[in-house]
């Protein structure tokens, strides 16, 4: 019942995309020759997530917004070597997420605390990728599911990365479905107990509506010399289906009540590019600017910074920043300010005009002997963030990745 933050998924992008100063990936395993499925890395992220606000769609644009989130993921991989000298990876993850929200216990404000209030998350996946490195050609395969309480998605996709003869330059295809199924809590006051199934509290709707959404990603990666790197990246994003959030009310301007109700289709395109300058030995300069354009009238920019410093061969720290702003789209309003003969209306104030600040620093441990003298567990890093928006919502972030090898 949670509506996830970007927040939480930009930190663990952070997390799993962030390494260290080498200019070349520091899994590449050309030299390595093997015949048998070996594990090469285990990864294990732990995130807390913890924010407040007063603005709550749930009760209607006002109200706490106040909200935790424990999230633990892991992730095995594993190579091999066919007879042909390809690589197969095999990417085997599983995560579980735990929240409790102030906002989801206004969905029947009568009882005392209900099972709105916290749930759990599941979100296992598996990815399968053949890499050619002699032809420059890598192709794969995944599939993902995700399962709360009134929410339940099927992940596919498909991926394709061809890289130039002289290595410099990489162009990757993504394409991903997600097939989902919501089921529709209405807060209580909107609910029929004739239509609840036998055996199920009379108080409840358990009808269920599909939510479909469809992705073709492009990236284009191009190293331009040894101390600077560059990314293009586009997206063509498209939903169909129940959009709406059915425990969102929304108070209208003449003082009656309804419940928010957004388009069946949403068309996404957001457009990026992303430098890497290699400063000397100790310093990388990372940066990231996105545009992005929807058929709801939302516009934004995105501008993040990370510059990790080595301080040591086997420590670094990496502060960074992100900006951002957006437009509303066309069905926002505030608290009693929707029209109650419109056909689409909302009170979440994620889809309203707003900037955010987002700023926190991480240090990251990988001696050549291992943490603790481990030799397998060779990296550690924390990180923290904290992040404002001009609403009044704020967050704190603290994450921490353990990599094993």
């Amino acid at each position: 019942m949670k509506k996830i933050t970007w927040t939480i998924a930009a930190f663990a992008l952070y997390l799993s995309s962030h390494g260290g100063f080498a200019q070349t990936a520091s899994n590449d395993t050309s030299t390595y020759k093997t015949r048998k499925l070996k594990v090469d890395e285990v990864n294990l992220v732990s995130v807390y997530y913890q924010q407040n606000g007063n603005l709550s769609p749930v009760t209607g644009g006002i109200g706490s917004e106040k909200l935790t989130d424990i999230e633990t993921s892991i992730d095995l991989k594993l190579i091999k070597r066919d007879k042909k000298d390809r690589r197969h990876t095999l990417l085997i993850d599983a995560g579980i997420s735990y929240y409790t929200s102030a906002s989801s216990d206004k969905i029947d404000p009568s009882t005392v605390s209900s099972a709105s209030s916290k749930d759990v998350r599941y979100f296992p996946s598996v990815s399968y990728t053949v890499d050619n490195e002699n032809k420059g050609i890598a192709v794969g395969a995944n599939v993902a599911y995700s399962k709360e309480f009134d929410y339940a998605s099927y992940g596919y996709g498909l991926n394709f990365t061809k890289t130039s003869k002289d290595k410099n330059s990489d162009l990757s295809v993504k394409l991903n479905a997600f097939n989902d199924v919501y089921t529709i809590i209405r807060p209580i006051e909107f609910r029929d107990p004739s239509t609840a199934p036998p055996g199920i509290r009379q108080d409840f709707n358990y009808s269920t509506q599909p939510r479909n959404s469809y992705d073709v990603a492009l990236v284009f990666s191009h190293v331009i010399n040894k101390r600077l790197q560059m990314a293009l990246l586009g997206d063509i994003a498209y939903q169909s289906g129940f959009l709406s959030t059915p425990f969102h009310r929304v108070y209208f301007s003449d003082d009656t009540e309804g419940l928010e109700e957004l388009p069946s289709t949403h068309l996404k395109i957001p457009v990026g590019v992303r430098f890497n300058a290699f400063l000397g030995d100790r310093f990388l300069i990372r940066s990231y600017y996105r545009y992005y354009q929807d058929d709801w009238s939302l516009k934004s920019h995105t501008a993040n910074v990370e510059v990790p410093i080595k301080i040591t061969p086997f420590v670094s720290i990496s502060p960074f920043y992100r900006f951002y702003v957006q437009s509303a789209v066309d069905y926002f309003a505030p608290y009693k300010q929707n029209n109650a003969l419109s056909t689409y209306h909302t009170t979440d104030d994620d889809l309203s005009a707003f900037t955010s600040n987002f700023l926190g620093a991480g240090i990251r441990f990988s001696p050549a002997k291992g943490i603790f003298g481990i030799k397998r567990w060779n990296m550690l890093e924390l990180r923290y963030g904290f992040y404002k928006r001009s609403d009044g919502l704020v967050s704190h972030v603290v994450s921490m990745n353990l990599k094993f090898r």
